[in-house]
């Protein structure tokens, strides 16, 4: 090789870790490729996610007018599911198979109950609304279906994510894992990138047919990435899943365990505090771009990206740092730190009739999101004991996503009860405001966690707590 060439490989060799954090993750026995692929299964939650906290809360509330207290209501049933969490990643620790898997009977499972709450859905929406010809169905047809459809969604979701984020661990050795459960989050923050332009540009012309269109094919389309994620992933170990019962621990046991870390009980309580700050707008950022600044239905589901794109710019960010030895607690403490501004930036933009800086506060939320999440994931990792990694990552889940649920459901029947009192514009800028005092909030129980300078070497963040 010339002396040209040799330097231009040295160039891209160290350009690919630098500007690339988790280029790095691969070896000889588990190369990027085989990553990706089972990275396909965030895809399919990605998807999911958008379409539900997205563009579907757009279209029931704008397009279907139905009220936005029920709205946040069906989309935030899928938390009755997410406190399971923990208990399918501690299944899945010990899931005795007779065809030798832990892990793909549960993505499997899941997999179907996400394909049948998208097939059933569409139509479940329409009777809801009493579009078309289905005005005559009774009302309780229409929100029967649709719980059961956002119900089924929701349990695919979880199932799927939390176990295939565990198969993912299995595979990469320990001082690897971080870094792939990075990996996995990235997909899944371009995933939503994608999937926000793909539905806004298939919805830019809304018709009841459309819709049905554009959800069943998400159907098909997320059962099928899931099938290929996680084909020949898991390998096959018959003595290692048959006749061990006795030797398989309580879940009781193995949660007090996993708390009994000093901090651990403090740290869920800053993750659920953090993320309820952070998704209390989730059902409201699309309605508030249409209502209050008349943004079409293509650009508020763009908006979707536009968080999604933030998050992705702060999990890079926050991978390059923590990579380095960075507290992933500061990086939490950083992302809520940042999430203040953003939220007050948004609620300046009303009385300006500004969609730049209703954008702009949409991209820091998404900012601060991204670094507090990838901070909180990677010190929860840091509290898992071998053979504990399902649960860790169930937990983890567990509590964000039960925050998650009950912070969309809270911020859209405070923006009902609030309208009720004062003008729309106000009723948002109420509930936002009540974000900016939980992110406040997260931060002064994060900051007893935050490691001291000497003790920064170690990487295993709460477990150096006295």
């Amino acid at each position: 090789m010339g002396q040209p060439k040799r330097r231009l490989a040295q160039f891209w060799g160290q350009l690919g870790p630098k500007f690339l954090p988790f280029a790095d993750v691969a070896t000889d026995d588990l190369p990027l490729s085989r990553l990706l692929r089972l990275s396909l299964f965030q895809v399919s939650v990605g998807m999911a996610l958008v379409l539900l906290i997205g563009t579907l809360n757009r279209v029931m509330i704008v397009e279907l007018s139905v009220p936005a207290a029920l709205v946040s209501t069906m989309i935030a049933l899928p938390i009755l599911f997410a406190p399971f969490r923990a208990l399918i990643g501690f299944r899945s620790d010990h899931f005795q198979s007779e065809l030798g898997w832990r892990r793909v009977p549960f993505i499997w499972k899941g997999s179907l109950a996400q394909f049948g709450g998208f097939a059933i859905m569409p139509f479940a929406l329409l009777v809801l609304a009493g579009a078309g010809q289905s005005a005559s169905a009774p009302l309780w047809v229409g929100h029967t279906a649709a719980a059961v459809a956002f119900l089924l969604v929701g349990m695919g979701i979880h199932t799927v994510q939390t176990v295939g984020l565990a198969l993912a661990t299995d595979l990469t050795a320990e001082e690897s894992r971080p870094k792939v459960v990075g990996l996995m989050y990235v997909t899944l923050l371009v995933s939503m990138m994608v999937s926000a332009v793909v539905f806004g540009w298939l919805l830019k012309e809304y018709s009841p047919g459309r819709l049905i269109q554009v959800i069943q094919g998400a159907a098909v389309l997320s059962l099928a990435l899931n099938v290929i994620a996680i084909w020949k992933q898991e390998p096959r170990d018959r003595a290692r899943t048959r006749g061990q019962a006795s030797q398989r621990p309580q879940f009781k046991e193995a949660w007090a365990e996993f708390t009994a870390v000093p901090g651990a009980r403090r740290w869920l309580i800053a993750i659920g505090l953090g993320t309820l700050a952070f998704t209390m707008e989730d059902v409201l950022l699309e309605p508030y771009g249409g209502e209050i600044l008349g943004m079409t239905v293509a650009a508020t589901t763009f908006l979707t990206a536009t968080l999604a794109l933030g998050s992705l710019i702060g999990f890079g960010f926050a991978a390059q740092t923590l990579s380095r030895g960075g507290d992933p607690m500061r990086m939490a403490g950083l992302g809520a730190l940042i999430g203040i501004p953003a939220f007050l930036i948004v609620i300046i933009a009303a009385p300006l009739a500004s969609s730049l800086w209703f954008s702009a506060g949409v991209f820091l939320i998404g900012l601060g999101a991204g670094l507090f999440g990838h901070g909180t994931l990677t010190a929860t990792m840091g509290l898992a004991r071998p053979g504990q990694s399902g649960l860790a990552l169930g937990a983890w889940g567990a509590v964000q996503a039960t925050a998650a649920g009950l912070g969309i459901a809270l911020g859209g029947i405070l923006r009902d009860l609030g309208g009720w009192f004062t003008g729309r514009a106000e009723a948002y800028a109420f509930v936002y405001s009540l974000e900016v005092a939980l992110l406040l909030a997260t931060l002064v129980v994060i900051a007893p966690l935050v490691r001291l300078p000497a003790s920064r070497q170690s990487p295993q963040g709460l477990t150096d707590h006295p």
